[in-house]
């Protein structure tokens, strides 16, 4: 396994700041606490309404309704977060998935006592709303929450309705449950060795082709003996929200994400329209270079993500990849290396990988009144730096804007990769300054892929996940049904230069946002490609534009991504803007054919 030598000695994080245990007596406090709020709530209902011709008095109860809101909201995630940090360690460990299970549903039943609210708000005319902040001006603050809540209003169903989707809500994620566990279970039988998914994806960047080869069969055959689970899942959570997307009058199944983004549909299908036509000249391009560079004719598919050199790669130590971040954040500004460090000088990071833990990483924001924890599989390699800085990205960005709230501090999904990719960007400029040409040559095989993986594949992944939903209703997907949608826009992104073998049709089911939160993906491009456009605002002034990107940070989610974005003149509507995005790493391929 490419990893450093002492896994053992990688952080592991301690929640202790939340609570200290299954047993710790303050979760019942603090779950007794955000119900008092959310009672206190449910008194205002039918206030509002009444109050609409009075906005002196419907401002105040506005602001007031509002504060209840979140300190409800900070009491029923923060014990939330800390069931869903504690059991992604332990996924091998039933009580904690009971415990998660059970607070899930103790928290569902708690808010939908107050699911009247944003129902309610949602009867008021934009008008008595404005009126109301110009009366109360306090309860202007809220605009921005309010403005996100009135996004749905077109889709909402009936008070007994929209209560019955809460109460079954918590059944529901026990299909994702399923998924979840059925992975972090799994076990690939490489050789002689047993490997998690983590270690076995890890493989695949191996030096060794064979080791590869060997690695990805192994995969292929424990996920295939898992497939009629994992497609059984993704069928049912799909039917669920077709259900409900038919009820809520969604046009497409992809609408509900946009309006949880803020992003106009034109948006995205411009964006997927300028990745897929970049198809050839970007992916299919540099999978036939690396083929030649690697003297073969194509790649099979675990050649994908495989090293240039066959000796073994340069491995990081965890001090090392910290430093290398750190330095990175601050070439930007100091504060967000300050921020930054606090999460190595407490214990904030669990990095380790180890048994039971679930595969993937991110940056868990908890509240707003407390702090986020980051959570990854570091296994050493130049990538696991570059995740570092993404996750870290994010907990920067969570952290500058905790100042707003919960509510004004949750960003939609398009902005909230913005941070993380920008310091993945960071760490990459320092790994290339002063490399040699065969040092310069894999880093930049490094970051094309990177790319690739951002853009190309997630678009592919948003593709398919359109097409799936599309299949779907028509009635349920058998496996087979799943793999052959998954090699035919596999196919598309990748390029006559990838070889699908046999076995590759089932690597869609470790795809875990397939479930967990359907048409996600084109968010990592969309950041991807926005943080093209930044960074090149960057080099042109670096002085003028750190306080102008601290500012976008700080904002948080009150502003929708075209207002965040125009100060820096940059205009995502237009497809030109995407298609600049795609030229640039376009120009790194250049650059590693001419290096090639």
């Amino acid at each position: 396994m490419n990893a450093p030598a002492k896994l053992d000695a990688l952080p592991e994080w301690n929640l202790a700041d939340l609570y200290a245990g299954r047993e710790d007596p303050k979760i019942e406090t603090d779950l007794a606490a955000a119900k008092a709020a959310n009672d206190e709530l449910v008194k205002l209902k039918g206030r509002f309404i009444a109050l609409r011709g009075d906005p002196q008095h419907l401002g105040e109860v506005l602001d007031h309704g509002i504060n209840l809101y979140e300190t409800a909201t900070n009491g029923l995630w923060g014990v939330g977060a800390y069931a869903a940090l504690a059991a992604s360690v332990a996924r091998d460990d039933a009580a904690w998935a009971k415990f998660e299970a059970d607070l899930r549903a103790r928290a569902s039943q708690v808010a939908a006592e107050s699911l009247f609210f944003t129902l309610e708000l949602n009867q008021l005319e934009d008008s008595e709303i404005e009126q109301a902040f110009k009366a109360h001006p306090p309860a202007a603050r809220w605009r921005p929450w309010i403005r996100r809540v009135r996004l749905s209003r077109p889709h909402e169903l009936s008070p007994d309705l929209e209560r019955m989707l809460i109460d079954r809500g918590p059944a529901v994620a026990n299909w994702t449950r399923l998924f979840d566990e059925t992975l972090a279970r799994l076990v690939a039988k490489v050789g002689r060795e047993s490997l998690t998914l983590p270690e076995a994806l890890n493989r695949l960047s191996d030096p060794d082709a064979a080791r590869r080869k060997q690695a990805a069969q192994g995969l292929a055959k424990a996920l295939e003996e898992r497939t009629p689970i994992l497609a059984h899942s993704m069928n049912t959570l799909a039917f669920e929200k077709q259900v409900e997307d038919r009820w809520r009058k969604y046009p497409d199944p992809a609408a509900s994400r946009h309006i949880a983004n803020e992003v106009d549909a034109d948006a995205v299908e411009a964006l997927e329209a300028a990745v897929v036509e970049a198809y050839p000249s970007v992916s299919h391009r540099y999978y036939a270079l690396k083929a030649k560079v690697m003297g073969r004719k194509t790649l099979d598919y675990w050649d994908r993500n495989a090293p240039l050199d066959t000796a073994q790669p340069r491995t990081y130590g965890w001090d090392e990849a910290k430093g290398m971040v750190l330095e990175s954040f601050s070439d930007l500004a100091p504060k967000f290396a300050e921020t930054a460090k606090t999460f190595f000088t407490h214990p904030w990071i669990d990095a380790r990988p180890r048994a039971g833990k679930q595969s993937g990483a991110y940056s868990h924001p908890v509240t707003a009144n407390r702090h986020p924890y980051v959570f990854m599989n570091y296994m050493g390699e130049r990538r696991d730096v570059l995740t570092l800085a993404h996750e870290l990205g994010h907990a920067v960005h969570q952290t500058l804007c905790s100042p707003l709230g919960t509510l004004l501090a949750d960003t939609p999904l398009t902005l909230a990769e913005t941070a993380s990719i920008f310091g993945e960007g960071l760490v990459f400029e320092r790994l290339l300054a002063g490399a040699s040409k065969q040092e310069r040559l894999g880093l930049l095989a490094g970051k094309i892929e990177d790319g690739l993986n951002t853009v190309v594949r997630q678009i592919a992944f948003h593709r398919f996940e359109t097409r799936f939903h599309a299949a779907r209703q028509q009635g349920e997907l058998a496996p087979e049904d799943i793999s052959a949608l998954w090699l035919d826009v596999m196919a598309e992104s990748l390029g006559p230069a990838v070889k699908l073998n046999p076995g590759y049709e089932h690597y869609w089911a470790y795809v875990s946002h397939f479930v967990h939160a359907p048409f996600y993906v084109y968010a990592y491009a969309f950041g991807d490609l926005l943080v093209r456009g930044l960074m090149e605002t960057r080099r042109e002034d670096p002085v003028a534009f750190a306080p102008l990107y601290e500012d976008l940070l700080a904002a948080g989610g009150t502003r929708t991504y075209v207002e965040a974005l125009k100060p820096f003149g940059l205009n995502p509507r237009e497809k030109a803007f995407w298609a600049a995005g795609m030229s640039q790493l376009e120009r790194l391929v250049d650059e590693f054919d001419d290096l090639v």
